[in-house]
């Protein structure tokens, strides 16, 4: 009669354990249908490096390690003094191109005005020729009319030596007007060449001027880079910096985390991914906080599996081949209707749990 118990009761057991057991993997076997799961994924943030522009001995830091930040705080302060003498120079440089162009313009003012003189002397000078061509003319007549009287003996020898010596007269000044109209045209054209000269001149003064302008704001620039600020909200982290130090442009010094746009980055494997598209829903379990669930929303693939962009990428031309199942990065935005306290808290790197909706 015991053993007869005995077999109901491991039968009862069997059959419970068999229908439970063929329940649950009913359920994962739709479940899997629905969805696709890993838990090779984690939190991302956008991490702004901070990055000095400019080199110099630290004077000041104002953060510590861990410290919320505003954008436009200012995190740490460069020795300027070496930049507020570059600052004081290339106002001076500007000082100097802006008194040479001055001096330029006044060359070309007074360029012009040689010009306009030499050509008022040359107009002049052709009315005067004009008017010794017209007595030269009337001497050299009454030269002529002189000579054939004093042939004849009609008048004296002193009223043609009279004529003769007007006659030369009118010529040598002929010639002494011509000789000044080419010194007035050769005045011009000196004056015309200089004011070229000068206003070449005036524009190499302009060049100056504005390669000083340049510099000037290079200089204000660079001792505006002494004070480092925040470029964005959020948290930054620890503080690897000390006055006194040397920093250098280009050197990363440590990053500002912003806290308030997290998203997850889920490493798939290429087996999940042929039903997976972009929109899907999402549930996020965040291994740091294992009661709270978070959804989002399946946003891009990457180009790429992970391996591709690692430092040196696998290459499996080399006759040992072993076929790898590769992981694709997957990105994920957590929706808006998240707690905000809650999106908060999450750091980058925790790892999460991943569950996409495919249906």
């Amino acid at each position: 009669m015991e053993k007869r118990q005995t077999n109901k009761k491991f039968i009862l057991i069997f059959a419970t354990l068999l229908i439970v057991g063929g329940g649950y993997g009913i359920y994962k076997y739709q479940h899997a249908q629905a969805h696709e799961i890993t838990d090779d994924a984690q939190i991302e943030k956008n991490m702004n490096p901070i990055i000095p522009r400019v080199s110099g001995y630290v004077t000041q830091v104002l953060v510590k390690d861990n410290q919320e930040v505003k954008k436009g705080d200012t995190l740490f302060i460069i020795d300027d003094r070496d930049y507020r003498v570059r600052l004081e120079d290339a106002k001076a440089a500007l000082a100097a191109a802006e008194s040479s162009f001055e001096v330029s313009k006044a060359d070309v003012g007074s360029a012009s005005a040689n010009v306009s003189v030499s050509d008022a002397n040359l107009q002049s000078t052709k009315g005067n020729i004009e008017t010794a061509k017209v007595r030269l003319t009337r001497a050299t007549n009454d030269y002529e009319r002189y000579a054939n009287l004093y042939k004849n003996r009609t008048i004296t020898k002193q009223q043609f030596e009279q004529a003769e010596a007007a006659k030369l007269e009118a010529e040598n000044q002929l010639k002494v007007i011509l000789e000044q109209q080419k010194a007035s045209a050769y005045q011009k054209s000196v004056a015309a060449s200089r004011t070229v000269v000068s206003g070449k001149q005036t524009a190499v003064a302009q060049a100056n001027i504005n390669r000083a302008k340049a510099a000037l704001e290079a200089a204000e620039l660079n001792l505006s880079y002494t004070v480092v600020t925040a470029a964005i909200d959020g948290q930054v982290s620890k503080i690897a910096l000390q006055v006194g130090q040397f920093v250098q442009p280009g050197q990363s010094l440590f990053y500002i985390v912003n806290n308030k746009e997290p998203w997850v980055v889920a490493n798939f494997k290429e087996t999940q991914l042929n039903k997976m598209v972009e929109g899907q829903k999402v549930s996020i379990k965040v291994d740091a906080f294992p009661d709270d669930e978070f959804t989002g929303t399946i946003a891009s693939f990457s180009p790429a599996t992970g391996a591709k962009f690692s430092l040196l990428p696998p290459d499996n031309a080399t006759g040992n081949f072993v076929k790898t199942i590769q992981r694709l990065p997957v990105k994920i935005t957590l929706d808006a209707s998240n707690d905000p306290n809650k999106i908060k808290v999450l750091r980058p790197g925790m790892n999460a749990l991943v569950d996409v909706h495919l249906k």
